[in-house]
């Protein structure tokens, strides 16, 4: 469980943006722990940053799954995809995703249109998503085909 995923990091980040007077450290260590917070929806968190356990309702991950995760990792070719195809088949994850896209957008023109170029920074780390989970799904397509 590594420290990152937890609140510790965003914290620090606002600590440091309040004594020496820096507004985007502070701006960003809230947007870090809100994203966090927002992690525990899904698989949980290393919330606290101190406990061995995960965080948070874990809704794309049942009970079952999670105290059997290892068999279920084998299923697959790359343990990763387990995960990866359990996000990008929910359709709730999907909405919210394009929901919180418009968000940002329309919260960029209406208070900070002087950045809306930064907003496009968001593509290519689209790009990068979209190409992991095809790129998972051929892996996990031939190993199919050789079965």
């Amino acid at each position: 469980m590594l420290i990152t995923h937890s609140i510790i990091p965003g914290i620090i980040l606002c600590i440091l943006g309040i004594f020496i007077f820096v507004p985007i450290l502070l701006i960003g260590g809230i947007s870090y722990i809100i994203h966090i917070s927002i992690d525990t929806l899904d698989w949980g968190t290393n919330f606290l940053g101190f406990h061995k356990k995960l965080w948070g309702p874990k809704f794309l991950i049942t009970k079952k799954e999670q105290l059997n995760l290892k068999s279920y990792l084998k299923e697959y070719n790359n343990p990763a995809s387990f995960f990866d195809f359990k996000y990008y088949n929910n359709k709730i994850c999907l909405f919210s995703e394009g929901f919180l896209f418009l968000f940002m957008i329309i919260s960029l023109l209406i208070f900070a249109y002087e950045y809306i170029l930064f907003s496009l920074a968001y593509f290519p780390l689209l790009f990068f998503h979209l190409w992991k989970h095809f790129l998972l799904k051929r892996v996990e397509r031939n190993r199919s085909r050789e079965d």
